[in-house]
């Protein structure tokens, strides 16, 4: 059970890494682009992009904790393993799938993890929309 344990914080750090990583490099390319506002259907793009960019960041996670699961033989095979995983990290929690007994604080490790990186993301995506909000209105707020 501590081996498992372990290897859920390992994951849940390497979730913490690949968030950090994507979201700074998502910042450096934002910092890139014009200082004027962009209108209506630029604004739009980019908050399509910046998702995109986002959930494309989760489903790598939710991949990494579907691997472990399979590989370690806690779900039948990889896709189930991703199911499971998707749902547990999105703290949907269908029940349709369960972990064995040994697992199963392994998925609360996931699914706290889900809940940090959603937020995380969250609030990224408010500040890219206040920082357009700000530059629209000519507004700064300490």
């Amino acid at each position: 059970m501590i081996r498992r344990l372990i290897a859920g914080g390992v994951l849940m750090a390497a979730c913490v890494a690949i968030h950090a990583s994507g979201l700074a490099a998502a910042l450096k390319r934002l910092r890139r682009a014009p200082a004027s506002p962009p209108g209506f259907q630029a604004s739009t793009l980019l908050f399509i992009v910046v998702a995109a960019w986002i959930v494309l960041l989760h489903l790598v996670e939710i991949a990494l904790w579907a691997a472990l699961y399979a590989w370690r033989g806690a779900m039948v095979d990889l896709q189930s393993a991703l199911y499971f995983s998707a749902v547990t990290y999105t703290t949907t929690g269908y029940g349709d799938l369960v972990l064995p007994a040994g697992w199963r604080l392994v998925g609360g490790i996931e699914a706290l993890t889900g809940i940090l990186m959603c937020g995380w993301s969250t609030g990224f995506f408010f500040a890219i929309v206040n920082r357009l909000y700000q530059q629209k209105t000519g507004t700064t707020h300490a």
